[in-house]
């Protein structure tokens, strides 16, 4: 007998549901009078002891595995040769029925105990498998498959650690406050239970089901790192400082003078490949990802694409990684007297798709040092880089369980996102002085000017015959002839930097050249990776920062704002000096000066204005602060502005605002700049727009120049020249800003418990988090594998119902005016806001029919759908227990299919047959109470159309109304979800 049935993806095809009722049949025949066999769905795996019929059922919801194509297990003989191939099974039997949840999430955190996994291009090898490993998996197994107490179906004692922690985590309870409520509980439940006693009990339940962390003693000087070769060094070889504090000596153990936490990269890039759902979005950017003019991933980036030409190899297996990096500091404690600074370091994959790539669940905190580690960042950067030179030349052999084989995973850092002053310490080049920016370089164009370096000559990048470089009054009183500057490779960086000597601590000792005038102040170990300097992009401008900063300097100055305006003192003297903008010189009279308001600054009453049109705007909720409260009408300033708020200000605010209150030619560049930064950071992009904002930007900074005095124009000012050009290479800016990780620095300080050690408790927080957000992620996916059955079921009532409409009213698709659903998918079938949603997205499911109503809008849908909010982490699907598909709706699902498949050429066909899948449907869904499409009514689907038309069915359900609505009163159980 063929058993090819079981590699088929198509769980609802006819050919896999009678392979799962010869199974049923064959397992009836070899284990007469057993009420409960083995299951050998994915699930379960041959380890879980189910019914026969719930056998069934998980084979449709879950699938058979894949390689169980020899029933060993249910009665088949089989000989020695081809026993070796069976998968393996764990011999610890359970005593309850454990949760499908948990033991999916354990077999997805040890692979080699759910089935047999193949090396590429050989025959079938085992795994080798760790002994600690296979310990720590039977520890879990025995918890999962372990009762809470005598007697109980509904939690095992790995769920329940699993749902209480999961609500610590999210609540953010304390250690105290936890062992409070679980004794509570211990205390509730029968005397003979098994949880728990307090958190340490729990956690090391759990801590299989974690990824752990290292710890590396670090100088006291930040010369070097204990690790490797100096693990067994006492004193730091570079400054001679000791290893350890001083003590008392009758101390056994020895403090370090300072910890770094390393969190391995490897083991959390595998975690992807663990679960099915995440497994195939890894590979999202290569399979799914359409290839057109518009930018939406950085894969449609050129700087991307570049890469995959220069490394074919790597390109050609999409599961490999590429990665970006972040890092910035911040304060744990919150008290802005407090020196201390703590500075993580992040991972976040670019493989997945936009809507899960930057999203807190899937980045991965690598490093996290005590204090700021400055220019010494290399030293703590070093475990990374070993590892990432490793992922890049060996790999290590990862188990995709989306396709159930072994590859070897290789990994590639893209880039880096930082702000400015994080920029200068991990890319090496200074950002503060003449040559501050980094895509400039040494050719950029700066001068002294009110006391500061400023960055004038924008008429650089002009076309050569543009008028405005003949022009000099208007702008620093000289001419411009050069040519825009020249972009520098990654080997002409790298020869740069190889032209310098450093000392250990990152300062140059001396220069083979002395001519040259470079910017470096530590060799970046960036370089050391050996794909490094081939990159196009290596670091990003981080834009949020750049944003706010424009917008400061703008604003203060439009306001004349003390402390923040560029007008001062200085700034019209240094006009003064170079000769240019008379209008602006400090008005001497006799013994006194006095500067005079600018032509660019807003009058005393209009500024009045202009703060109060700003403090009486109102936005919705959830799209931005309260920025009233951040506006000081009588002190005429802005206090307390976020970094989102000043972008929504640039963007929706300020162009609105200005127009009456300045000169139009002030005016008409600002506005152009607040539609820069607009058009810049939107989701998706069009390449032809990039070249049209890196021709408007030009325009606009060379206008500022003409309007504001050069004290203006910041290394802020400048670098957005470089900006749009920066999203050419590497994509929309919204995977390469700091908002994401500001959100998560934010997560991380609230984590804080002990104030004595706060890396201690935040890296404990982090990986609690972590291995909680795993079994959310798994819950997830078997959310997924339930849903999908009665998705397509959903998509069939949806469809059918639409062309019942359609043909009894013999009108065009856009005239329909509602879509009915049952309320079994209100009542029955809790889901996401985002699942609804996508079912109702009919058109990429039901390609033949173009015209589907889809859901509009959230207020649409019911409350009880409403209530479930848009940015609900992965665990909290694990509360969400849908139902489990029944014989009647595979069935339905099967007879639909074939139905929906037919030949869509003769109307009156494809009517009567959705008449008959829907009379099908709503026996399943409504109930046996409503209309019952009789037996003649499924044969007339193989009758002519003119025998169709003559013979209509007359038990079909009406859903015409004569309101308009699209509302039936005859149709039990059915209501309007939305109208188009």
């Amino acid at each position: 007998m063929s058993r090819r049935w079981i590699q088929n993806p198509n769980r609802c095809a006819d050919e896999y549901l009678d392979g799962i009722e010869d199974f049923i049949e064959f397992a009836r025949r070899h284990n007469t009078g057993a009420t409960r066999i083995r299951c050998p769905c994915r699930r379960c795996n041959n380890t879980l002891w189910e019914t026969i019929e719930n056998v069934g059922f998980h084979l449709v919801r879950n699938g058979m595995i894949e390689t169980y194509s020899i029933w060993n297990f249910h009665g088949e003989q089989v000989d020695h040769a081809s026993s070796s191939n069976a998968p393996r099974v764990d011999n610890v039997e359970p005593i309850v029925d454990p949760n499908d949840q948990v033991m999916g999430i354990i077999q997805d955190v040890f692979p080699f105990a759910s089935t047999n996994i193949n090396q590429e291009g050989e025959d079938d090898v085992p795994t080798p498998i760790d002994s600690a490993e296979f310990e720590q998996y039977e520890k879990l197994l025995k918890n999962a498959n372990q009762e809470l107490y005598p007697g109980c179906e509904s939690f095992s004692v790995l769920t329940a650690i699993v749902e209480l922690m999961h609500g610590k985590i999210k609540y953010r309870m304390s250690n105290l406050c936890f062992d409070y409520f679980l004794g509570v509980f211990k205390r509730m439940l029968p005397t003979d239970n098994c949880l728990p006693k307090d958190h340490k009990h729990a956690q090391k339940v759990l801590h299989g089901l974690g990824l752990g962390y290292e710890k590396i003693h670090a100088c006291k000087n930040n010369c070097m790192l204990f690790y490797k070769e100096h693990e067994t060094l006492d004193t730091c070889p570079i400054c001679n400082e000791s290893r350890f504090k001083m003590t008392s000596q009758n101390r056994t153990t020895k403090i370090p003078q300072k910890v770094m936490h390393y969190l391995p990269l490897k083991p959390r890039l595998q975690r992807l490949y663990m679960s099915t759902h995440t497994a195939t979005d890894m590979r999202w950017h290569k399979e799914k990802r359409v290839d057109d003019d518009v930018m939406r991933h950085p894969a449609d980036g050129e700087a991307w694409k570049e890469f995959d030409r220069t490394f074919p190899e790597f390109a050609a297996d999409p599961r490999n990684v590429r990665l970006g990096l972040a890092t910035d500091g911040f304060n744990p404690y919150g008290v802005l007297n407090q020196h201390h600074s703590t500075w993580p370091i992040f991972a976040f994959p670019y493989n997945l798709p936009p809507w899960k790539c930057m999203k807190k669940e899937y980045m991965m905190m690598t490093v996290l040092i005590t204090e700021d580690p400055g220019r010494s960042i290399d030293v703590y950067l070093r475990p990374l880089v070993d590892e990432l030179k490793d992922l890049w030349t060996n790999g290590v052999r990862t188990y995709d369980k989306s396709t159930g084989r072994m590859f070897t995973l290789r990994a590639a850092v893209m880039w880096t996102v930082n702000d400015f002053p994080a920029y200068a310490m991990v890319s090496g080049w200074s950002t503060k002085g003449y040559m501050a920016c980094p895509v400039c370089k040494e050719d950029v164009t700066s001068g002294w000017h009110a006391g500061k370096v400023c960055y004038l000559g924008h008429r650089r990048w002009l076309p050569w015959d543009h008028e405005w470089r003949e022009k000099n009054k208007e702008f620093d009183g000289n001419t411009e002839r050069r040519l825009r500057p020249r972009e520098w490779s990654g080997d002409e960086i790298l020869e740069q930097l190889n032209r310098l000597n450093f000392a250990p601590f990152g300062k140059i000792v001396s220069r083979t050249r002395p001519s040259t005038h470079l910017n470096w102040t530590h060799k970046p170990m960036f370089f050391e990776l050996p794909y490094w300097s081939k990159l196009k992009l290596r670091h990003n401008l981080d834009v949020m920062h750049v944003e706010k900063n424009v917008f400061n300097t703008l604003v203060g100055t439009i306001l004349d704002i003390e402390g923040k305006t560029k007008k001062t003192i200085k700034a019209r003297l240094d006009l003064e000096r170079m000769g240019i903008r008379r209008g602006l010189w400090m008005n001497r009279d006799s013994d006194k000066a006095r500067r005079d308001l600018a032509f660019f600054s807003m009058q005393p009453n209009d500024k009045k204005e202009f703060l109060k049109f700003v403090s009486s705007v109102k936005f919705p909720d959830g799209y931005a602060s309260n920025i009233a409260r951040c506006v000081n009408v009588d002190g005429g300033k802005f206090t307390g502005l976020k970094s989102h708020d000043c972008h929504v200000f640039m963007q929706r605010l300020l162009p609105v605002d200005i127009r009456h209150l300045l000169l139009e030619d002030v005016v008409k560049p600002i506005m152009l700049l607040s539609r820069f930064f607009s058009q810049l950071t939107a989701k998706t992009l069009r390449r032809t727009d990039m070249f049209q904002l890196r021709h408007d930007i030009v325009q606009v900074l060379c206008k500022f120049e003409m309007i504001f005095p050069p004290a203006f124009f910041t290394s802020m000012m400048h670098v957005m020249v470089h900006l749009p050009e920066e999203t050419l290479l590497a994509g929309p800016v919204n995977y390469r800003w700091m908002y994401p990780i500001e959100r998560l620095l934010r997560e991380l300080k609230k984590s804080v418990r002990n104030r004595a050690k706060p890396e201690g408790s935040i890296i404990e927080a982090w990986v609690q988090y972590e291995s909680l957000t795993f079994c959310g992620m798994s819950s997830n996916a078997i959310l997924r594998d339930e849903y999908v059955v009665a998705q397509d079921s959903l998509m069939l009532y949806c469809a059918t119902h639409f062309m019942l409409r359609r043909a009894k009213s013999n009108k065009s698709a856009e005239t329909t005016r509602g879509l009915l659903l049952p309320h079994f998918w209100f009542s029955s079938f809790p889901a996401s806001l985002s699942a609804i949603t996508s079912a109702l997205s009919l058109r990429r499911h039901l390609s033949h029919l173009s015209h589907l109503p889809a859901v509009t809008s959230a207020a649409s849908l019911p409350s009880q759908i409403r209530r479930l909010s848009f940015d609900s982490s992965p665990a909290d699907f694990s509360l969400l227990r849908p139902p489990f598909p029944t014989p009647e709706m595979s069935d339905l699902i099967r007879r639909g299919r074939s139905m929906m498949t037919a030949p869509s050429s003769d109307p009156p066909a494809q009517s009567a047959s959705a008449a008959t899948a829907l009379a099908l449907l709503d026996h399943v869904v409504v109930g046996p109470g409503a209309s019952k499409a009789p037996a003649s009514s499924v044969s007339s689907v193989a009758q002519p159309a003119s025998a169709r038309r003559r013979h209509r069915p007359t038990d079909t359900i009406d859903t015409t109304s004569t309101d308009g609505t699209g509302a039936s009163g005859s149709q039990p159980g059915i209501t309007t979800l939305l109208y188009c």
